[in-house]
């Protein structure tokens, strides 16, 4: 099973502003452009989120996960509207319920679900898209994840709207 990180963030390394609104990702918005996530997003059968990207979610106009898995990591409770669960517990464990349940590969979302994915060694690779913007404040996507987590170069991409787009795979878990 694949964990997987498919996110954009400032060039100053924030995916949200300090009080989570992510208006400046309009920036880069181009007709028929999506910088490959419907490819990423149909590629997934699941998702993995945190509590913060959940409620950001639910405020959509439409739910974004439809079709999808949708769990959400969170100490509290939630009123599922879409069929999402809850989790709380180690990341490690909600893996190892999610691979023998049979998930090919999960969409990780959520700067500190991601982060708690990294250290655990989980994420097999990372497509960041980088947002020509500095905000210079606000959720910060790498935050204090310990020791070094080596990764390997699979594919740039840059794109008129300015977005420059990173893939990388992790050598804990390389991309066949």
């Amino acid at each position: 099973m694949l964990c997987s990180i498919y996110i954009a963030m400032s060039l100053d390394g924030f995916i949200a502003r300090s009080d989570g609104r992510i208006d400046w990702l309009g920036a880069v918005e181009r007709a028929g452009e999506d910088y490959g996530y419907r490819q990423f997003f149909d590629s997934i059968d699941t998702l993995v989120i945190g509590r913060n990207t959940y409620d950001v979610a639910l405020g959509f106009e439409n739910w974004p996960y439809v079709g999808k898995r949708c769990i959400v990591l969170t100490h509290g409770s939630i009123t599922p509207r879409h069929g999402e669960e809850s989790f709380s517990g180690p990341a490690s464990e909600l893996v190892a319920r999610l691979e023998a349940a049979g998930a090919k590969r999960v969409y990780v979302d959520g700067g500190v679900v991601i982060q708690q994915f990294l250290v655990a060694g989980l994420i097999s690779d990372i497509t960041v898209s980088i947002v020509p913007i500095l905000l210079g404040d606000g959720v910060r996507l790498f935050g204090a994840i310990g020791p070094d987590v080596p990764l390997v170069l699979r594919r740039t991409s840059s794109f008129d709207s300015g977005l420059v787009q990173i893939e990388y795979g992790t050598e804990l878990k390389p991309l066949d």
